[in-house]
């Protein structure tokens, strides 16, 4: 058997072929690796976890990569050992495969194929709405993957939410709780630190901020209303700048000093590990700066 024509396939498919001429001879001398019932994988291709979901894919047709499955072809970090998930449009019984969970819902909302490293998976609203099912404490985690990395719009994960806590899924609730901690005022977080800034104004009774406000042409973190106080939250300790960024930001300061404005920067360890040292900190400058919002507080 002649195996040059099935390359331009395989690669196209992970190193996967389906049925073809001489198919059970080229099984039966090794030059296919059965792993499925039609599917074979060329020996020659490296195993990978794409490859995997892909088999998994074929083998239950028509299916797509659902889950923590297609969490991880959407860029989400995810365990090495998490099962292979797919959904199973029809309700007609599909092979058994070992290692495999085949999901077979009643809701069918948001089920068009997106083609992730060339495998047909569940998009990633979907994603958000199914992951809760099998893995709640990830929500959080794959909620800030898309809010941060602009996947998909707040409003597009909203409306989401609405089409399908109707229809009764389990995965929805934390879908629903991660996006409030990803929002404030209604826009997406940059980071992990901009949630725990909000915490800390909340649990300190800080006087009232405003969230991305823009402030002589910049938007700011975090801005005291009726103040010339901005805040910023930046990650020193896990990313550190380059001179670059040290420079833009010591331009950005300046602006914002010449139009009246006095920048004060926070780090992960001062707002997570400090909140009480930082609401203090927080409280003297508006004290300096506007004493009236201290004093109507």
């Amino acid at each position: 058997m002649n195996l040059h024509p099935l390359d331009a396939y395989a690669t196209a498919h992970h190193g996967l072929v389906t049925k073809a001429a001489a198919w059970y001879r080229a099984v039966a001398d090794g030059r296919l690796e059965l792993i499925g019932p039609g599917i074979a994988r060329l020996p020659s291709w490296p195993r990978t976890r794409d490859q995997a979901i892909a088999a998994a894919v074929l083998v239950t047709a028509p299916s797509l990569a659902s889950h923590r499955s297609a969490a991880y072809l959407w860029g989400i970090p995810r365990p090495v050992d998490d099962p292979i998930e797919v959904i199973v449009h029809g309700r007609e019984r599909s092979p058994v495969v070992d290692g495999v969970v085949v999901h077979r819902p009643r809701d069918l909302g948001d089920l068009k194929a997106v083609h992730r490293n060339g495998i047909p998976t569940t998009n990633i609203l979907r994603v958000l709405c199914d992951l809760g099912a099998v893995d709640r404490p990830a929500v959080f985690a794959a909620v800030g993957h898309v809010v941060t990395n602009r996947l998909a719009s707040p409003v597009a994960l909203q409306r989401a939410i609405d089409r399908h806590s109707r229809r009764g899924r389990h995965g929805v609730p934390a879908f629903r709780q991660a996006l409030a901690e990803w929002l404030i005022d209604g826009k997406p977080v940059d980071s992990l630190l901009e949630p725990a800034m909000r915490r800390l104004f909340q649990a300190h009774r800080l006087p009232r901020y405003k969230f991305h406000a823009v402030i002589a042409g910049f938007e700011v973190d975090f801005w005291i209303v009726g103040s010339p106080v901005v805040l910023e939250c930046d990650g020193w300790e896990f990313h550190a700048k380059t001179r670059a960024q040290q420079e833009a930001d010591n331009a950005r300061d300046a602006a914002l000093a010449s139009a009246g404005y006095l920048t004060v920067r926070f780090t992960y360890n001062q707002i997570v590990r400090h909140p009480a040292a930082q609401a203090q900190r927080i409280r003297a400058l508006v004290r300096r700066w506007a004493p009236e919002l201290v004093a109507a507080g």
